[in-house]
Formats: structure tokens, sequence, C-alpha cells
């Protein structure tokens, strides 16, 4: 990529923005479903064990890639195959976080349980056919910055719908307060409208073709298997790290308003600048040199916390190893959201992206709920000293993965050409 692609040329182009909005949409309803709603049913004097229960709402997130074939396979009467669903789930959502403001969460539980989870689908649906929309619209040189943007955005959604939410809710109640949530999807609403369809690409012919062919596409390439090795294991210490970083905080003797300020306020600022710092470095290192960089930095990191454990409470300390972990977990997640898109045919992204997402944080989740567990055995000091280890098989692999891993052995038969599209304005081609 030339020089000239910097954040400030990016941040001023139009797809930029569009990125922003669409990432603020997805980020948006995660809270209204987790900790928001919680918070919600705390003030109300709800139990905490149905508020435990509660959790279950998020499933969705983890089985997206059941449906996401439909989204593949079919499009919509209007707006295109990609724009059709992603309006359809965003003006579905609108209206479901709208109802739950109608709800009491205390007066009636199963009925704010059902709506919830119908939010955690439709929320997720979005985000099978947003990430589907960046996979096929973005080209390789666009992909660092196309996360890092669309990143951002959802860090500002997740703003909105924690901070933002929890603040309302003390001067206007919290059914006005997600009536305000419900109408801030219209930034969604109002990006999807503007944004381009992608061209190019035919739809599967079937239903099966598009829950099939998407596997078999994957799985007929040299290093596939090594390729989800890699997506489960590169995170992977810093999953299980941050598993257990606000008990850590906490058990030291930090104070709630203290760990929610650095962490949620300066930890959300540093992921945003970590993005796009990833997303500029991204286009000059290269992915493979980004991925390797960005995860070892990402490992060292978690040497701060390590450190903290040694010296006890110590607010510099704290803020010195919020902002590293923040910066460098921002620009692998950067690096690793270009290199998932890499593998995905865009005839069949949306099944082939959420496949592969839910298996890298599959991995991760399962085994973040062994941290405490390995936080009693070792101690903080340990603990974190681990976690460091823990990332080195990713690294080392990432050795091992062949060349031109991203396209298949051969070209899959089309009918016709696709056409060719204009660069976007991230394409330095286009400037």
């Amino acid at each position: 990529m030339p020089p000239k692609n910097s954040v400030l040329q990016v941040l001023t182009s139009p797809r930029a923005w569009l990125l922003v909005a669409l990432g603020f949409a997805s980020g948006l309803p995660l809270l209204l479903v987790g900790g928001t709603l919680s918070a919600w049913m705390t003030n109300e004097g709800v139990n905490l064990k149905t508020i435990g229960v509660f959790t279950l709402v998020a499933f969705p997130y983890s089985l997206k890639f059941l449906w996401a074939p439909i989204m593949d396979r079919y499009s919509l009467p209007f707006l295109g195959r990609r724009r059709g669903w992603m309006l359809l789930t965003q003006v579905g959502l609108m209206a479901a976080i709208a109802a739950m403001g109608l709800v009491n969460p205390r007066e009636t539980p199963l009925l704010m349980a059902s709506i919830a989870l119908l939010v955690s689908f439709l929320s997720s649906s979005q985000d099978v056919v947003s990430d589907a929309w960046r996979t096929d619209t973005l080209s390789e040189a666009e992909r660092g910055f196309g996360v890092a943007t669309f990143v951002m955005g959802y860090r500002f959604g997740m703003i909105a719908a924690g901070a933002l939410a929890l603040s309302l809710s003390q001067f206007i109640g919290w059914p006005r307060t997600y009536w305000s949530m419900a109408a801030l999807m219209l930034v969604g609403v109002v990006a999807t409208l503007l944004a381009p369809e992608p061209q190019g690409q035919r739809p599967p012919r079937t239903l099966t073709d598009a829950a099939i062919v998407p596997f078999v596409d994957y799985f007929r390439r040299d290093g596939a298997v090594l390729a989800l090795l890699f997506l489960v294991l590169y995170k992977l210490g810093d999953a299980i790290a941050g598993g257990m970083t606000t008990p850590f905080f906490l058990k030291l003797g930090f104070s709630n308003l203290e760990v929610g300020a650095i962490t949620k306020g300066v930890g959300m600022v540093a992921t945003i600048v970590g993005a796009l710092v990833g997303g500029a470095l991204l286009a000059k290192l290269g992915l493979r040199r980004s991925l390797f960089i960005f995860g070892a930095l990402q490992a060292v990191t978690n040497l701060t916390f390590l450190a903290l454990a040694l010296v006890g409470k110590n607010h510099a300390m704290l803020a010195l190893a919020i902002c590293s972990d923040n910066i460098c977990g921002g620009m692998a997640t950067t690096a690793f959201g270009a290199f998932t898109m890499s593998l995905c045919n865009k005839r069949f992204s949306a099944t082939q992206f959420a496949l592969l997402s839910a298996l890298a944080n599959f991995g991760g989740r399962v085994l973040t709920a062994t941290s405490g567990y390995l936080a009693e055995w070792v101690g903080w000091a340990g603990f974190f000293g681990l976690t460091v280890v823990l990332a080195l098989p990713g690294l080392v692999l990432l050795a091992f993965l062949p060349e031109g891993l991203a396209m298949p052995k051969e070209a899959p038969p089309m009918e016709e050409p696709p056409p060719s599209a204009p660069p976007g304005p991230l394409s330095a081609t286009a400037r």
C-alpha cells in the first residue's frame, strides 16, 4: 500500500464512516441483553439466580453459523443479498429493543427473556451479514483499515449501550433508555441504505449447496486444518487472561469505580487506538508479519499484569497494564479479523466467516472456564506468566501455514465472469 494511505486519509473516507456506523449497529445490542440488562434487573430487585440464568439469552451468538447459509443462499426482494438482510435485522432490532422497554423484568421475567433472546438472534444475524458485507466489499489492501474502523464503531456502540445507557437510566428511567437505544439503531439503517451492494458473486444454487459447499470449499485447501488450529490458538492466552482481569483488580483492592473507569473508559479508547494503529501498520507490514508482531506484543503485555501482581495496588501500573494490553489487543484483533476475511470465499462469506469466527472463539470460551482454577493453583503472577506461554503455540504455528492459504486449489465454476467493481473510497487506486 502506498504510504499516503494514512489513518487521517481513511477517517475522511465515506466508506470508513459507513464501516464505523455498521460497527456501531453491531456493537449496540450486545450489552442491552448483557451487562446493561443485568443492571436494570438488579435495580428492580431481581434475585441473582435469575440474573445469572439470563446470561443464556446470548447463546445465539455462538450458533449463528447454523442459519448463516440461509443468508448466503437467499436474497430479499429489496437492496440485494447483503444489504437486504442487514436492513431487515436492523429494523427488527429497533422493534425488539423498544419492546424490551415495555416490559418489567421483575414482574414478567419470562417475557423479558423471550424478547432479549429475540434481540440476541437478530443481533447475531446482523453480525453474520455485516461480516459478509465487509468480506465481499473490501479488497485485500483495504482489510486492515476496514476491520479497524468497524471495531472502532463496535466499541462506540458498546459505550452507548453501556456507559451512556446506565447514565440515562438515572434521569429518564429504564423504559425510555431502551427506547432511546432502539432509536440509535437508525445509525445502522442509514448506513445500510447508503452502502453499496457487493457485486460480482453468484449465490449458491440451493440451500444444501449453501450449507455444504462452504465446508468443501474450505477444506480442499492446503493447510486448512492448520489454519483452524491457528484461529483457536492465536488469541488463546489473551482470552484466558481476560477472563480473570476484573476479579484480579478487585482482589488487589481497587474499587468498582476505579476498575470501571480505567478498564471500561480508558480501555475502550485504547482498543480503538490500537485497532487504528494496527490497520495502518498492517498496510505497511503485510498480513503475516502483522499477525506475528501484533500477536507477540499482545502476549508480552500480559507481563504488565504479572508486574502488577508483584507490586500490588498501584494506579500507575494499573493504567499501564490496561493501556498496553488494550492497544496491543486492538492491533492483534485487526490483523486477526483481516486474516479471517482472507479465508472466506465471497460466494458464501456469511457462512464461512460465521463458522470460522465461532470456531476461533470456541476454544477460548471453553478454556476460559478453567481460568479461575489456574489462578488459584499457581497464583496471580504465575497465572499471567502462563498466559504468555499459552500465546506461543499460535505464533509458532504461523510459520507453518502455507502461502496462498486463502486461495482454493481450483476456482469454483462460474457460469459467467463477475463484473469488475470500481474501487471504493478506501482503495488506494481510488485516490
